[in-house]
């Protein structure tokens, strides 16, 4: 039996293609929420989850840093995905027939000049997947989706204009979750390490936890905070670095962040993608 990769979405979205890329071997699964396929893991009828976690137009994806440090699941490889948009619309359909495009609303602003360009409305749809979905559906002409090529296939959509992002480098970053922890060994390349912390509440706790990281030369590529619980007093932050906790440098840099931290867990060790590691200038 063909093992299953879990993400939220239709068949078709951005996160499927996610999958299909970095585990052609999995069956994928699409699931309503983000929850839903971490829970899909969590009970057995997927093997992995594929959750995207920052895009470099649009930032952090909202919520996604506070649910992976109460998943139970472990990072084990990233994945990246160049975010193409395309047109789609019934088959049969010219471009100056559209009138209206539907689509994710963070889709909508990423192709702002070629709507305007070709006097196409957007309009807002739950997702890009779904979206695609509807418009098949409809056999309306007139109205168009943005959306994947994959997503164009899959509803039996034609794509009437290719790549139509106002940016050419829109790219989104996912984490491959697994139940069970697959740490690389350390020197067996370059390897990213995921943490979460809360500083004690102690005077400049933060600027003297990231000390450690300086010192030792340990490149840490993002730091963010976020609230907990609704309370704008509980403050967790979330780390990637480049390095294995078992790397002396690591080491020394998590050992002392520790004196200075009320909570550290460490959500993954795993292969940095090569062609997004900086491996450059300690932070």
């Amino acid at each position: 039996m063909t093992a299953a990769i879990a993400f939220q979405g239709e068949l078709g979205a951005y996160s499927h293609q996610a999958c299909f890329e970095a585990r052609p071997d999995h069956t994928p699964l699409p699931c309503p929420t983000f929850e839903d396929a971490i829970e899909a893991v969590r009970t057995g009828r997927a093997e992995l989850a594929m959750l995207p976690v920052e895009n470099s137009t649009y930032g952090r994806v909202a919520d996604m840093h506070s649910l992976l440090p109460h998943s139970g699941l472990h990072i084990i490889e990233e994945a990246f995905v160049r975010v193409h948009i395309n047109l789609l619309a019934v088959p049969g359909t010219t471009i100056d027939q559209v009138q209206i495009a539907q689509s994710h609303t963070v889709l909508l602003g990423q192709c702002r000049d070629f709507l305007t360009d070709h006097g196409i409305r957007p309009r807002v749809g739950a997702d890009t997947a779904g979206s695609a979905q509807q418009i098949a559906r409809l056999g309306d002409p007139a109205q168009a989706a943005l959306a994947s090529e994959m997503a164009g296939q899959i509803y039996g959509l034609d794509v009437l204009a290719r790549h139509i992002e106002d940016h050419d480098r829109n790219t989104t970053r996912f984490l491959i979750m697994s139940g069970t922890p697959q740490r690389p060994a350390p020197g067996s390349g370059p390897i990213k390490t995921t943490f979460v912390f809360r500083v004690r509440n102690i005077p400049a706790a933060l600027y003297k936890a990231m000390g450690g990281f300086a010192t030792n030369g340990v490149n840490m590529t993002k730091l963010e905070s976020y609230m907990v619980d609704g309370q704008f007093t509980a403050t967790q932050f979330y780390a990637d670095i480049e390095g294995h906790p078992d790397d002396a440098p690591v080491a020394r840099a998590l050992e002392e962040l520790s004196y200075f931290t009320s909570s550290l867990d460490i959500l993954g060790v795993y292969p940095a993608d090569p062609d997004h590691f900086d491996g450059g200038t300690p932070s």
